[in-house]
């Protein structure tokens, strides 16, 4: 199973930021630890080719971004500092999903230990993600043939409005957000399906929802599947209020991945948000996301 990651490059935060920043490469550290994976499982996700960038983001906010010129507005909505290394760091993660999309392609499954920052838009960045990397992929595939029809699974407790934003209108996409109704963003932009959440909905009430919703997916019939798998619906995430239990969030996965492996589709994971305390927390249900997924394909 191929899985890549992009912690390698560290970007500078503020002491006290609230970004958990450091969960990515413990994240790594404990998949190793586990035996989950494997050393020759994990690469270094390479930058994202700038055409590549440019299917999804406007040619200004790219230039922004590399140059770090971007207007104080949307860097206060992004929500992170400018670095030159902030910017390398979301290029590469950009470029893991890419890679671990054409993986998945491949052999059925791959992964990204970053990714799902699926709240940027074409011309901004905003809640901790500054490029779109769900949308990215998506029109990457589709303009070099390598799929005709992508599916993305967004299971992160904040509704994907950035990719609603720049690929609601096509016909080739599949977009299922399921989310906390009363959770960020303040304004949703319709996807092709949207399951609002109340809070408090508990581990039963959600697995009902998801399996509809999986049930208009797979209707859908994609050929891959982008799964946004962000562990912030977990009962102590401070962002989220969904409480899930962490065996409830297992049953999530499970119903995702053992779904594609069904159908024969190629399923690339990615992390999305995650914010508990202990960070712990969050590490531990992202592992748990991976041992779902080898235990499902039955890879070692």
């Amino acid at each position: 199973m191929k899985v890549f990651y992009a912690d390698h490059i560290r970007f500078p935060l503020p002491a006290g930021h609230r970004f958990p920043a450091q969960k990515y490469a413990l994240l790594r550290g404990e998949l190793l630890r586990q035996g989950i994976l494997q050393p020759n499982e994990l690469y270094a996700a390479e930058p994202v080719a700038e055409e590549n960038l440019l299917l999804a983001h406007t040619p200004e906010y790219v230039q922004a971004v590399r140059t770090g010129s971007l207007d104080a507005r949307v860097q206060r909505q992004i929500g992170l500092p400018w670095s030159a290394e902030l910017a390398q760091r979301s290029r590469a993660s950009v470029g893991g999903s890419l890679q671990a999309a054409r993986a998945a392609l491949q052999e059925g499954i791959a992964g990204n230990l970053g990714g799902g920052t699926h709240h940027a838009m074409a011309h901004e960045g905003m809640g901790f993600c500054v490029f779109n990397d769900l949308a990215v992929v998506s029109l990457v595939l589709l303009q070099q043939h390598e799929a005709e029809r992508v599916a993305v699974v967004d299971l992160d407790v904040h509704q994907g409005n950035g990719t609603a934003a720049i690929l609601g209108s096509r016909q080739d996409v599949f977009l299922f957000s399921m989310h906390g109704a009363n959770n960020y963003p303040l304004h949703k932009v319709p996807s092709t399906l949207d399951v609002d959440l109340l809070d408090d909905t508990g581990d039963e009430a959600y697995l009902e929802a998801l399996d509809g919703g999986l049930a208009a997916v797979f209707a859908f019939q994609p050929q891959i599947v982008l799964y946004q798998a962000g562990v912030d619906a977990l009962e102590q995430d401070r962002l989220g209020r969904l409480s899930l239990s962490m065996e409830g969030l297992a049953r999530r996965d499970r119903l995702v991945i053992q779904g594609c492996r069904q159908r024969g589709i190629p399923i690339v994971l990615l992390m999305g948000g995650g914010y508990a305390e202990p960070i712990q927390l969050t590490v531990q249900a992202h592992v748990q996301t991976y041992r779902v997924a080898k235990e499902v394909f039955g890879v070692e």
